[in-house]
């Protein structure tokens, strides 16, 4: 096994909302504020899937050894260090090193204040001492980290130097959680000699070559981590210093209301925005909130998949509404998830609104919670939605991914936005099992609930005297029919209209029960440019279809590499369904196992499941869906007559990029290397560079070979070359914007005659690239 809301009033206590001995500590915000969250300590998970997560990930930071995650920290003060080098991102020859123990700060933080540990606490504090050491080590002017100072430099010059700042936010981050979540003052001191030292160095760039360097790498949170350190200490330097990480080219066009987001890396992205976000809470400058608001709804309502999720390969690819060609490998990064609750959490308490909550939810359960393995408690990289790939997680001591970093955090405060409050008013958003203590109107609230097993939930009021409070629950989105609800076993009749709250503003006594149920109902999300491209939902769930684990095991579905590719068993055509107009003509629930469907109409049923409980198991998410004998669905059959009368002419094909048929292929070449585009994989050869296959032939049968070609490629000059012999000068100009193409060249007879394979060579010319080559496919030139 693998290890009504009244406004007005300026709000003084932090986004986190964080009590040390009975004491707020305030966030000087200067906005109005319609929603608080609680501290993590006043929220208590009760029996259930996230308390379970939360569990598997508490026993994997015990797990961890700190001496190993402070290796190179050691190292870098010249300290002797005898623990063995972590792997991924950790290991000393990586330029990332370091990142990891910020996360790991963050994560027993927020594990402490979740569950009382004092295991982690005390892990924590004594983490902190030994930076407090390394830092002394390294000199009076208070810079920190796993690498050398020098690579500081090389950003300040625009060398290459992968995300140092990046790095140094983790590190920020991790201290300032061990002050705010555990009281530790002398993690807060180390994080303001570093702001000391930092706002020294930044003192000699002008403002333009800042955003030079901000342009030429990573930079993380660093607004979003300074300007709560403003909040923390109200030295002001912290939030100019924390201006000054604000990258003018990504928030610059959102201020204009346009969505130049095409090309962007997603992860560098949303932290620059959640750092916009607190600065305007700590400045009150309207253009930071116009530009918060309208990232956010672009991302939710343009850019986000089913699953809540964003992103594909870590950037986004398309323009606005454009997602349908965006399914492959690497779709959806899980730590864009983890920031876009983050900035999600901001928005929710500017506006109380129920939309924000709606997403956060839908995002919860199928890009988090999925994303932990319930027997390993490792996590995923990315949310491959794809047809027939399966879920991919980290190792424990060798895969120190960015997502292994933010999954550490996402299981240690499932707290953290199931209620909020507002004066006497107090939010219910998720329906998850656990025990509120509201010690502010001396009230306690436990919710029972199974959800999303019941589609209902019981909220129980304990309090030493009557107390007039509104609780309002909110009724979602996907709950069409809206809310039914019985206070202390009596029903009643009042307002619950779906994407909103319903409200009980009355006095509350000890004892008091509100029982409240959500009929959920099945429906489909379809893709914004491509309809009859649907997932299939049931409440806030996505649903994934089983396509069976055969070969799936610990062995080779925990990886080190965070870039895997899928080597067997890729269903290459996803399931498709003719239909009438209601879902439930084709879906049907199964019989005493809830939250379980299956097919109808399919040549084999398929089981659907939540994509949160899917587990070792090959899966589809999107689904081909058409009215049955409409003009896309005769179109889909045209389609689909043509592929399969080109897989009987097709002899021998190479999966591009896939390590296995390339191997297979025999693989040659110079100055060759392969990636992805779309979701499809591509190889190449820049610079009159070449690659080679060897590929079955049918001897003395006329042969075509047949290659995909991405449409936009432009000034790329190539010979195709046979046994030796060139059939084919091809230029890529532009032929098919947008899209893939692809075309096809005879070969010669004589140079199959007698043969069952031959190598098919693609050779750049002078200065120019072969490539690249997506698909390439050896056919019979007819039946």
């Amino acid at each position: 096994m693998l290890k009504g809301v009244s406004t007005g009033v300026t709000i003084v206590v932090a986004l986190s909302q964080c009590v040390f001995g009975g004491e707020s500590v305030s966030s000087r915000a200067v906005i109005d504020f319609k929603a608080h969250p609680f501290d993590l300590a006043q929220v208590r998970l009760l029996d259930g899937p996230f308390k379970r997560a939360m569990e598997l990930d508490r026993q994997y930071l015990l797990d961890l050894d700190p001496d190993r995650l402070l290796h190179m920290f050691r190292i870098n003060a010249g300290f002797a260090s005898t623990a063995q080098p972590l792997g991924g991102w950790e290991k000393p020859d990586c330029e990332l090193r370091g990142h990891s123990l910020g996360h790991y700060l963050s994560a027993c933080a927020l594990m402490y204040a979740s569950t009382g540990d004092e295991t982690l606490r005390t892990r924590g504090a004594d983490i902190v001492k030994t930076l407090a050491r390394c830092q002394a080590a390294l000199g009076r002017n208070g810079y920190l980290s796993a690498f050398p100072e020098s690579w500081l430099d090389r950003a300040e010059s625009l060398q290459r130097v992968w995300a140092p700042y990046y790095t140094l936010h983790k590190i920020y981050a991790g201290l300032l959680d061990m002050f705010v979540y555990c009281g530790n003052d002398q993690a807060l001191a180390i994080a303001e000699r570093m702001a000391t030292w930092n706002k020294g160095r930044l003192d000699q760039l002008d403002p333009a070559h800042m955003q030079r360097m901000l342009n030429s790498t990573e930079q993380g949170g660093m607004n979003d981590v300074l300007a709560n350190m403003y909040a923390h200490t109200g030295n002001r330097d912290y939030l100019k210093l924390s201006q000054r990480f604000n990258q003018k080219r990504y928030v610059a066009p959102l201020a204009q209301a346009q969505d130049r987001l095409k090309g962007e890396h997603v992860n560098s992205f949303i932290p620059n925005i959640i750092g916009t976000a607190r600065q305007y809470e700590l400045t009150g400058q309207n253009q930071d909130r116009a530009i918060v608001a309208y990232f956010w709804n672009q991302v939710v309502q343009q850019r986000s998949y089913c699953t809540g999720g964003t992103s594909n390969s870590e950037h986004w690819h398309s323009d606005p509404g454009h997602l349908a060609t965006e399914l492959g490998d690497h779709t959806q990064e899980s730590c864009c998830t983890y920031n876009m609750l983050k900035l999600t959490r901001h928005l929710f308490c500017w506006h109380g609104d129920a939309r924000y909550a709606d997403y956060y939810e839908r995002a919860l359960y199928n890009s988090i919670l999925s994303t932990q393995n319930p027997r390993t408690g490792m996590m995923m990289y990315f949310v491959p939605l794809a047809t027939g790939r399966w879920k991919m997680y980290n190792l424990p001591n060798d895969s120190f991914w960015c997502c292994t970093g933010t999954g550490m955090e996402n299981h240690a405060k499932y707290g953290d936005s199931i209620y909020f409050h507002h004066h006497r008013t107090l939010f219910v958003n998720l329906f998850i099992a656990s025990d509120l203590d509201w010690r502010q109107q001396q009230v306690h609230i436990q919710q029972r609930t199974s959800f999303p097993e019941q589609d209902s939930t019981t909220l129980a009021v304990k309090t030493v005297q009557p107390t007039q409070f509104d609780l309002r629950v909110r009724v979602p989105a996907w709950a069409a029919q809206g809310a039914l609800v019985r206070l202390n076993g009596k029903s009643l009749s009042l307002p619950t209209e779906s994407g909103s709250y319903l409200s009980l503003n009355r006095i509350w006594h000890n004892s008091d029960r509100v029982e409240i149920r959500f009929p959920m109902h099945l429906y489909t999300h379809a893709m914004p440019d491509d309809p009859s491209l649907k997932a299939f939902m049931y409440g806030p769930l996505v649903l994934a279809g089983q396509l069976g684990g055969q070969g799936l095991s610990d062995e080779n579905t925990h990886t080190e590499q965070n870039w895997y590719k899928f080597t067997q068993g890729v269903a290459s055509v996803p399931p498709w369904i003719v239909t009438s107009d209601r879902v439930t003509d084709w879906i049907e629930p199964v019989a005493d196992q809830p939250l379980t469907f299956r097919t109808r109409g399919l040549q084999r049923p398929i089981t659907l499941v939540p994509y949160h409980r899917l587990f070792d198991q090959r899966y589809v998410v999107y689904w081909r869906v058409y009215e049955q004998g409409s003009p896309a669905h005769q179109a889909y059959l045209r389609q689909e007559q043509d592929r399969q009368a080109l897989q009987a002419r097709t002899v021998d094909q190479v999966k591009i990029g896939n390590p296995a048929s390339e191997g297979q292929h025999d693989l040659q070449g110079d100055n060759t290397g392969s990636g992805l585009h779309q979701g499809q994989a591509w190889r190449h050869a820049p610079e009159g560079g070449w690659f080679s296959y060897r590929l079955r032939v049918l001897p003395d049968q006329p042969m075509i070979l047949r290659c995909r070609y991405w449409g936009s490629d432009v000034g790329r000059r190539f010979d195709i070359i046979v046994g030796g012999q060139k059939v084919s000068t091809v230029t890529l100009a532009g032929d098919a914007p947008g899209k893939f193409f692809t075309k096809a060249y005879r070969i010669p007879p004589e140079l199959t005659r007698g043969r069952d394979e031959i190598v098919v060579r693609f050779q750049a010319h002078a200065r120019s690239t072969a490539g690249g080559v997506f698909g390439l496919a050896m056919l019979k030139a007819s039946e």
